[in-house]
């Protein structure tokens, strides 16, 4: 039988919890009221619960997400609208695009720190060793950590680094909804967490959507003002803000969805399980770790293939019906973009490697172990026997 196994089933998904989603719409259609409706207001307040968080809003995308959070803080710990040029926002450049781009439009210039080979996510002595060796590390305001692909960033490192210099954190929690470390949930661990709610994501909408959480009460407040065209009334704005509102109907769908979220983390956890136990002995496959203080909820099943036949796999796996990516082929130092925007601290090898062999896998929470162990099979066949 013929395979067509994609990266993720949205219309499997949506089948498995229809009837409440379709009512959720029917609801909005019902009353009207798009923008700031009680379904947002009742979301964000799950939302807040789920996490621990005294602070949670909805913003139309991840990336305004970001955005907003990095220029509250500006306004808070800076008492300006924007970072002044030549401020430093340390980051990864293994990640998504609008990771750095953020810290661009916040006015901070981006510092590229390189990553764990094992985790892929930035490593919190490299951010003190950028520090300590800084000719003027007043300079330096904060760092943005991305949770890749579902796995926690070194938190308890990062956080010890932050304390110790005086930055702020923002943690980029987009790939990592429902993720902990040491128990508490990703995001709300720094000075704000940002979510995005695209619709591959974990907790994914029908549309673009975001959220920005924090604990911090006049950080919340210059959020909640960004957010909304700059402005408590929006005939007397006061700052250069957004119109960056989560609508209703998103907020709704999403409220349906989050009820699932712990089930469908679960779900990509065993699919994992079962990827990690099937390729675990493979030569020249390395699987994804798990760290012992983190809850990794596999937004992507990512494997390094570590003797160049990378592409080659990824060709044989689509000859089998099977659906692959490659998350991220190129670091955020070799885009153009941050040419003349961005600074790199020592080498970034790791981050160079990792995107010469990463590849990832279909983790759909709906998919079943039949497909599952179709592609397991399939790159075994790919790669070779396993030695005895």
């Amino acid at each position: 039988m013929q395979k067509n196994i994609a990266m993720l089933n949205l219309r499997r998904e949506y089948e498995y919890m229809k009837p409440q989603i379709d009512a959720a719409i029917e609801r909005c259609l019902g009353h009207q009221r798009w923008i700031g409706g009680a379904e947002l207001k009742e979301f964000e307040k799950r939302v807040a619960e789920y996490l621990g968080v005294r602070h949670a809003l909805g913003v139309s995308s991840g990336t305004d997400a970001l955005v907003i959070a990095l220029r509250a803080l500006a306004l808070k710990r800076e008492d300006k609208e924007y970072f002044t040029p030549g401020d430093e926002v340390l980051t990864t450049p293994f990640t998504f695009s609008a990771t750095g781009e953020a810290i661009l439009r916040s006015g901070a210039t981006p510092v590229f720190v390189d990553v764990d080979e094992r985790t892929f996510n930035i490593r919190a002595d490299l951010i003190e060793d950028y520090i300590e060796t800084h000719p003027e590390p007043e300079k330096i305001k904060g760092t943005v950590v991305v949770h890749l692909f579902g796995q926690a960033a070194p938190m308890g490192e990062v956080m010890d680094v932050a304390r110790r210099y005086g930055l702020f954190v923002v943690e980029d929690t987009a790939q990592a909804f429902g993720g902990e470390w040491k128990g508490k949930k990703l995001g709300t661990l720094g000075d704000a967490g940002c979510y995005s709610f695209f619709p591959s994501k974990n907790l994914g909408g029908f549309g673009d959507g975001g959220m920005v959480v924090s604990n911090d009460e006049g950080l919340a407040d210059y959020m909640r003002i960004l957010a909304n065209h700059g402005g408590r009334d929006k005939y007397m704005v006061e700052l250069l803000g957004y119109n960056a509102r989560l609508d209703t109907v998103q907020a709704a769908v999403l409220g349906v969805r989050l009820a699932y979220l712990d089930e469908f983390n679960e779900r990509r956890r065993r699919i994992a399980s079962l990827y990690n136990r099937g390729l675990e002995e493979v030569e020249g496959i390395i699987t994804p770790v798990e760290v012992e203080e983190a809850f990794h909820v596999y937004h992507q099943y990512t494997l390094r293939v570590t003797n160049g036949r990378r592409d080659g796999l990824r060709e044989w796996l689509k000859e089998r019906g099977v659906a692959t990516m490659v998350y991220y082929p190129t670091p955020l130092s070799r885009m153009k973009l941050f040419e003349d925007r961005a600074k790199t601290h020592r080498g970034l090898e790791t981050a160079e490697t990792l995107s010469r062999e990463v590849i990832s896998l279909p983790v759909e929470p709906l998919q079943e172990d039949e497909e599952t162990t179709h592609i397991v099979d399939s790159i075994k066949e790919f790669m070779g026997p396993v030695e005895p």
